[in-house]
């Protein structure tokens, strides 16, 4: 496959603009603007995959390059169109049905499992589609005033990060797909290797009471609010994210065959799934190789280790006699530092070794960071009314946070209080690690 350089449609730092201030201050030509760019970049992804391609489907927690290409759509279409545009037709009933995700209140979906079964409509179907919604979103937003642009701006926003989010487990959901081709498919340029790590060192943080969660000033999601304060101990933390040569030595020194490194769930799984690595990583004639975005390679010691589970990242650090930060340890390493980093503008989707000035490296792009927090409501979370509460309300148990975006996320997506989260099982996300100490 041909590499997929950015699309042209980028502005100059690869960002659309609805993160520059509050959603509702933007006016029709950023909504306009954002909108386009948004869009062009999920198609521009998909652009060079083929139908068989796009109807991949590898396990459940995955869906197809097609089914985030009519999903993305249908937010816009049930959430924007059907209640502000008027006489707004339906590009097919049926999708309602076939691309609700999870919105109970909307309606029933068709089988999370069983979306890599939907062959029909096909990938130009899904085409026209989008083109469909765009010309009518477009048409809304030339014919809305300023009253009502002020309040549709927050729910196209949402939309716009929506699609981010949608664009990043495109890349994810694919490269798991593709993993299990022996071919070992090559979707962009293969990444350099051979540079070296910057040693790693501890930072040290007094604690105290700090801030935590967004407080307005730009976008955010539902779960990063309200901001509240939050009491934390003194503490260190890794200047960088841990490498694939320092995980190696975890492997080396028997880390998958010890029980007391492991929680009792984490023990289990790699009981029961017979994992010995890192996902992606084998061993032949004694080298270790993964798969990536760019093909099949030798690991290379100096980059992030990533596509670990919470389990994984948990036994490293007690390997390592340290621990996980929580969520709000990170936040504070943070700060106010500006977010710039290996987004997923550079297309190159793998994560590369730590370099420059300037502490902590990587704190943004490359990997998502598990932290040792669970996923739970802020004191005083109150989900929006309406279907629309459903986006992140209904999800907050049994699953982990992780902080920092990786080489996957969209360049302007990332926030200091950003919160992701999965199940601690989970790991095809690039998902890694950087290590905690109490002082």
């Amino acid at each position: 496959m041909a590499s997929i350089p950015f699309p042209a449609e980028s502005d100059s730092d690869g960002q659309p603009c609805f993160n520059d201030g509050p959603a509702h201050e933007l006016d029709r030509d950023q909504l306009s603007e954002s909108y386009r760019h948004v869009r062009a970049v999920t198609e521009h992804l998909a652009g060079n995959l083929s139908a068989e391609d796009q109807n991949l489907q590898s396990m459940d927690e995955a869906s197809p390059v097609k089914w985030h290409r009519a999903h993305t759509s249908w937010f816009f279409e049930t959430f924007v169109l059907q209640p502000h545009r008027t006489k707004y037709r339906l590009f097919n009933a049926q999708f309602a049905y076939l691309f609700n995700s999870y919105y109970n209140g909307i309606g029933k979906q068709y089988p999370r499992a069983r979306r890599g079964l939907i062959s029909r409509p096909d990938v130009h179907d899904i085409a026209n589609y989008r083109k469909h919604v765009d010309q009518a979103m477009f048409d809304l937003l030339e014919s809305c005033d300023s009253r009502n642009l002020r309040s549709l701006a927050p729910i196209i926003v949402l939309g716009l990060n929506h699609e981010q989010q949608h664009q990043e487990l495109l890349v994810t959901d694919l490269k798991h797909a593709f993993s299990f081709n022996p071919a070992f498919p090559a979707w962009v340029q293969p990444v350099e290797s051979g540079n070296s790590a910057v040693p790693q060192t501890w930072i040290d943080y007094e604690g105290g009471l700090v801030d935590v969660g967004h407080s307005g000033g730009g976008f955010s999601f539902d779960n990063e609010t309200p901001g509240h304060k939050v009491f934390i101990n003194a503490f260190q933390l890794a200047r960088r994210p841990v490498t694939c040569g320092e995980y190696l030595a975890f492997i080396n020194d028997a880390g998958y065959q010890r029980p007391e490194l492991w929680l009792a769930d984490g023990w289990a799984w790699i009981e029961q799934e017979s994992i010995e690595s890192p996902l992606y990583w084998w061993r032949d004639e004694g080298n270790w190789y993964y798969y990536t975005l760019g093909g099949a390679c030798p690991v290379d010691i100096a980059t992030p280790v990533c596509h670990l589970s919470f389990y994984e990242a948990w036994a490293f650090a007690q390997w390592a006699d340290a621990r996980l930060p929580s969520e709000a340890e990170w936040e504070l390493a943070a700060g106010q530092r500006p977010v710039s980093g290996h987004f997923g503008d550079r297309m190159q989707f793998h994560p590369e070794a730590a370099s420059g000035h300037g502490e902590p490296l990587q704190l943004f792009g490359d990997v998502w960071e598990w932290t040792s927090s669970s996923y739970a409501p802020y004191p005083g979370f109150k989900p929006a009314a309406g279907a629309i509460g459903e986006y992140n309300g209904k999800f907050m148990a049994n699953q982990m946070v992780l902080r920092g975006g990786s080489c996957a996320t969209p360049a302007g997506h990332i926030r200091p209080t950003y919160r992701n989260f999965f199940y601690p099982r989970d790991r095809w996300q690039f998902s890694g690690l950087r290590l905690a100490r109490d002082i």
